[in-house]
C-alpha cells in the first residue's frame, strides 16, 4: 500500500483512540464530579438549626476545633436523641456494620464474601433475641432507646444524601431499629468473647491429643509470671517426661498414640515452623514493611486508679486505654453531655459514647470516673452431647431424651441472591462441631441468658461514689469487664462489670458433658457475690487482662483465655514508682511506657547462640551481621521506633517459640485446623525447655536445642532482608507501622482507597508492653482523669471525629494520638454551634 495512502489511515485512527480517551476522560470527570458533589452533600450539618421531632425542648450543640460535641440539653432523653442524631450524621456506616455484623447480616452489603461470617453469627439467633431484650426492658429504659433511635432516624434523613459509603456500595441505608441498640452491645460481646469457642476447642484438642502434663505445663491455670493483684502465684507444674511425649522416638517409630504427638513429614530445618503463627515481616501487597503477622490477638486493655492519698489534687485518679482493633472511623466517639436531672441537679458527662448507645461508655461524671478492660472471664461453655444409640440427632439431657432442633436460616445477598443453610441446637445452644470421639459439642454462652443484656449500666451516670458505683457494674448487664472506678473525695474500687454464669460442678475450663445433671448453670451469679475490692493497701489498681486473683474468686471469674502477666507485672512496678502529688502526665507515662524487660533473657539467649556460631570454624553470615547489629547498639529493651536490637530480640523470641512449640503442638494443628496455643501462657514452659535443653522435647530435625536456636536466628534474618532491610537498619518502626483502614479501605482502587485510611505511622509499644502498640490493635482511646477535676484532664484517640472522608475532622487529633501528645480531657472553645428544635 503506498505510503501516502496508510498515513491518513493512521492520523485517523490516532485521532479516534484520542477522541475516545477525551470521551473517557470527561466520563470519569463528570462522575467523579457527581460522586463528589453527593458526597458533600452528605456531610454532618454543623451550623445552624435542626428539626428532630420528638425533642421536648430545644438543643444546643456546640463542637470543638476537633469536631468533639458538647450537648446542652433539658432533660435526660433530649440529650440521648441529640446524641443519636449526631452518631448518625458522623458515623452511620460504622453503626450499621456494628448492628448487622452479630446479626448476621453483613452479605447485604457485601456480597458473598459476607457470607462464611455471616452464618457463623446466625446460629447465635441474635436479631431475635436482641428484640427479646428489648422487650423485656423496663419501660424507662425502652423510653430512652427510642428517643435515641428517633434521634439516628432524624440525622439519617437529615442528611442532604446518603453516607458516601452507601454511594460507593450502591445501597440504601436502613433506618435504625430499638433493637439494633442491642445488638451494639452484642457486636461488643462478639469482640471480646470469642463466640467460636477456639480457647475452650484449642485446650480441649489439647487435652484430647496429648498427656494432662503436657497440657498443664504449656497451659497454666495459674503460673509463676501472672502479677494477680493478690499476689498469688504457684510453680510452673512440672515437666512433661519422655513416657509422655517423646517427639524424637516418636517421629522415629513413625506415629503416636492417642495422647503423643506425631509430627510426620514436617521439616523444620530450612524455613519457620508452619503450624504456630510464626511471624512474617514483609507483605509484598504494599510498598512498606509492615509489623509482623501474630495470631489474633484478644482485646487487651490497660486501667489504672490512684487513691486521692497519692494524687497532688486529692481526688482519685484513673488511666483507661481499652485496646482494640483499629479501624477508621475508629469505635468511640467522643461527646460532652450536659442536662438537668429529675430531681433539679445538674449533670456534666465527658469520654467516649459507642455509636449505637445512648450511653457514655467510659469517661467521668464530674463526681466518679470510670474505664473499663477486657477480664477474658470464662462466659460459655462447651457442652459434650451424650449421643443415643439410635441415632445421632438425640441426646440425653438428665432424664430425658431430647431430639436436636433443625433451623434453617435465610441470608440475603448484596444482587437479590439468597443464600439457605442448616444447622442445629440443644437446649443449651448451637451445635458447633464434634470432639474427636464424634460427640457432638453445643455452645452455652452467657450473652444469650434472661438478665445478661441490660442497660443498667446507665446508673453510673447519676453514681456519687466507688461504692455506688460498685453496686451499679456488679448488677449491670454488660459482656464482662475489668472496672475501675475512682471518685473526687480520693477512693477507688475494682469489680466485675457483667454477668457471669453461675457454675455448679465444673470449673467450665474445658468441655464437659451435662447429662447427668450434676454440671449445669444455674443461672448467673448473684450481684452481691460478684468479688469487688474497694481502697485496698497501697492506694493502687491496674489491671491489664492478666489473672488478678485466685483461690475462690478465680474459681467464680473462671478462664476466658487470660493474658500472661507480662504487661501487667511492668504496669505494676511503674505505679509503684509513683509515691505522691501524682498529676495526670505520671500515669500518663506509664501507659505511654514501651519498654520491654522480659526480652533482656531473650537478648541473653540469642547473644549466647550467636556467640557460639561466631567461635564455631565456620561462622554463618547471616548470625554474624546479626551479632554486629546488637553490638552497635545500646540495649535498652525499649519498643522504640528506632530500635534495632529491639526488632530482631523480639521476633527472635517468636521465631524460637515457633520451632519449638509446632512441633509439640502438630497433631492438634492438624485435628483442629484453627487450633492456637498462643492463647496459652506458654512462656513459662517456653523458657524453662531453653534452660533445660531436654532431649525429649525437641524436634528431630535439630540435633541440639542450640540449632534450633541458629535457625530462629536464620528466621530473623531472612524476615529482615524480606522487607528490604539489613540487620543494622532494621528500626523498629519500619516494621511496627501501623494499619488502621476504612473498611472499604482494601476494596476500593489506588488512591481512592488509600485516601479512605489513616497514614502508615510508625509506633512504639508491642503486644507485651504497656503501651500494647501494633499495627491494626492498640488504644482504640486513652484518657487520664480526676473526677472533679477534668480540666486538668488527658485524652488521645486514633483517627477522627467524624467517618465522613471530607469531613476536616475525619483526621483530626490522630496525630497526638500517634505521638503520645497530651490532649485536653475535655472538648475545647466551640467554633460551630448547631440548635436541634423540635419540629412542628
Amino acid at each position: 500500500m503506498p505510503a501516502n495512502v496508510r498515513r491518513p489511515r493512521k492520523r485517523r485512527a490516532l485521532r479516534n483512540a484520542c477522541i475516545a480517551a477525551a470521551i473517557l476522560a470527561l466520563f470519569v470527570a463528570v462522575f467523579a464530579a457527581w460522586l463528589y458533589s453527593r458526597a458533600k452533600a452528605s456531610l454532618p450539618q454543623l451550623d445552624g438549626e435542626a428539626a428532630v421531632t420528638g425533642l421536648q425542648t430545644a438543643v444546643a450543640v456546640e463542637r470543638d476545633a476537633l469536631g468533639v460535641p458538647t450537648i446542652r440539653a433539658a432533660n435526660r432523653a433530649d440529650a440521648a436523641r441529640a446524641l443519636g442524631f449526631l452518631h448518625a450524621q458522623d458515623r452511620f456506616f460504622q453503626m450499621d456494620l456494628l448492628r448487622r455484623r452479630p446479626a448476621g447480616e453483613l452479605a447485604e452489603l457485601f456480597g458473598k464474601r459476607a457470607v462464611e461470617a455471616d452464618k457463623a453469627m446466625r446460629i447465635h439467633r441474635l436479631r431475635a433475641h436482641a428484640r427479646e431484650v428489648y422487650g423485656a426492658l423496663p419501660a424507662a429504659r425502652r423510653a430512652l432507646i427510642d428517643a435515641y433511635a428517633g434521634g439516628v432516624n432524624a440525622g439519617l434523613a437529615g442528611l442532604g444524601a446518603r453516607p458516601p459509603e452507601y454511594l460507593l456500595l450502591r445501597a440504601q441505608p436502613a433506618p435504625w431499629l430499638p433493637e439494633d441498640c442491642v445488638l451494639v452491645i452484642c457486636a461488643m460481646a462478639v469482640d471480646l468473647q470469642h463466640p467460636d469457642a477456639r480457647y475452650e476447642l484449642s485446650l480441649m484438642t489439647a487435652r484430647d491429643l496429648l498427656h494432662e502434663r503436657v497440657v498443664n505445663f504449656f497451659a497454666p491455670l495459674v503460673a509463676p509470671n501472672d502479677a494477680a493483684l493478690d499476689g498469688t502465684a504457684a510453680p510452673l507444674p512440672a515437666m512433661p517426661e519422655a513416657r509422655h511425649l517423646n517427639l524424637r522416638r516418636d517421629r522415629a517409630g513413625g506415629g503416636a498414640t492417642q495422647r503423643s504427638a506425631g509430627i510426620a513429614g514436617m521439616s523444620l530445618r530450612s524455613e519457620p515452623a508452619r503450624d504456630f503463627p510464626a511471624p512474617v515481616f514483609a507483605d509484598r501487597n504494599v510498598r512498606a514493611p509492615v509489623s509482623p503477622v501474630r495470631a489474633p490477638l484478644p482485646a487487651g486493655s490497660n486501667n489504672m486508679a490512684l487513691s486521692g492519698t497519692l494524687t497532688a489534687s486529692g481526688a482519685a485518679m484513673l488511666e483507661n486505654d481499652m485496646h482494640l482493633a483499629l479501624r477508621v472511623p475508629n469505635i468511640w466517639y467522643r461527646a460532652r453531655m450536659l442536662w438537668t436531672a429529675a430531681d433539679g441537679s445538674p449533670r456534666d458527662l465527658a469520654g467516649v459514647t459507642l455509636p449505637g448507645l445512648p450511653a457514655l461508655v467510659a469517661g467521668s461524671n464530674g463526681r466518679i470516673a470510670w474505664g473499663f478492660t477486657n477480664s477474658l472471664a470464662d462466659t460459655s461453655d462447651i457442652v459434650v452431647l451424650t449421643p443415643v444409640e439410635v441415632t445421632p440427632d438425640y441426646y440425653s439431657s438428665g432424664r430425658e431424651i431430647v431430639r436436636l432442633e433443625d433451623h434453617t436460616e435465610a441470608i440475603r445477598v448484596r444482587g437479590g441472591g439468597v443464600v439457605t443453610f442448616k444447622f442445629q441446637t440443644s437446649e443449651w445452644g448451637p451445635v458447633i462441631g464434634e470432639n474427636y470421639k464424634k460427640q457432638r459439642l453445643s455452645f452455652k454462652w452467657v450473652m444469650r441468658e434472661p438478665g445478661a443484656i441490660d442497660l443498667e449500666v446507665l446508673g453510673l451516670e447519676d453514681a456519687a461514689s466507688v461504692a455506688e458505683a460498685v453496686d451499679i457494674a456488679r448488677r449491670s448487664g454488660i459482656p464482662a469487664q475489668n472496672f475501675l472506678v475512682a471518685d473526687s473525695t480520693g477512693s477507688i474500687g475494682w469489680t466485675i462489670c457483667g454477668r457471669l454464669p453461675n457454675r455448679v460442678g465444673f470449673d467450665g475450663r474445658f468441655p464437659a458433658t451435662w447429662a447427668y445433671g450434676d454440671r449445669r448453670w444455674d443461672g448467673l451469679v448473684p450481684p452481691e457475690k460478684v468479688p469487688a475490692v474497694v481502697n485496698p493497701p497501697g492506694g493502687r489498681l491496674s489491671s491489664a487482662n492478666q489473672r488478678l486473683f485466685g483461690g475462690d474468686t478465680l474459681a467464680l471469674l473462671g478462664d476466658g483465655g487470660i493474658y500472661t502477666g507480662l504487661r501487667g507485672d511492668r504496669i505494676q512496678n511503674l505505679m509503684t514508682d509513683i509515691a505522691g502529688a501524682a498529676t495526670p502526665g505520671d500515669l500518663l507515662a506509664v501507659a505511654l511506657d514501651d519498654r520491654a524487660p522480659h526480652l533482656d533473657r531473650w537478648r541473653g539467649l540469642l547473644l549466647g547462640a550467636l556467640d557460639a556460631d561466631a567461635a564455631s570454624e565456620t561462622p554463618h553470615e547471616s548470625r554474624v551481621m546479626l551479632g554486629r547489629a546488637l553490638a552497635r547498639e545500646k540495649w535498652t529493651a525499649r519498643a522504640s521506633v528506632d530500635s534495632v536490637s529491639y526488632t530482631i530480640v523480639s521476633r527472635f523470641r517468636e521465631h524460637v517459640a515457633a520451632r519449638a512449640l509446632s512441633p509439640i503442638f502438630a497433631r492438634c494443628r492438624s485435628r483442629y485446623p484453627d487450633f492456637d496455643c498462643t492463647l496459652f501462657n506458654y512462656e513459662p514452659g517456653l523458657w524453662e525447655l531453653l534452660e533445660k535443653r531436654p532431649a525429649h522435647l525437641l524436634a528431630p530435625e535439630y540435633e541440639s536445642w542450640d540449632e534450633l536456636l541458629f535457625a530462629a536466628a536464620d528466621d530473623v534474618s531472612r524476615d529482615i532482608k524480606a522487607a528490604g532491610f539489613e540487620p543494622d537498619t532494621a528500626k523498629w518502626g519500619e516494621f511496627n507501622t501501623s494499619r488502621i483502614h476504612h473498611p472499604l479501605g482494601g476494596v476500593l482502587f489506588g488512591l481512592l482507597g488509600g485516601w479512605l485510611n489513616m497514614p502508615a505511622d510508625p509506633l512504639p509499644g508491642d503486644a507485651d508492653v504497656p503501651r500494647l502498640q501494633s499495627p491494626a490493635h492498640g488504644a482504640s482511646e486513652r484518657f487520664v482523669v480526676a473526677p472533679g477535676r477534668e480540666s486538668e484532664g488527658i485524652f488521645h484517640m486514633p483517627g477522627g471525629q467524624s467517618g465522613h472522608p471530607l469531613s476536616p475532622f475525619y483526621r483530626a487529633g490522630h496525630e497526638d494520638w500517634v505521638r503520645g501528645r497530651a490532649t485536653p480531657f475535655l472538648p475545647g472553645p466551640a467554633v460551630h454551634l448547631l440548635t436541634l428544635r423540635a419540629e412542628k
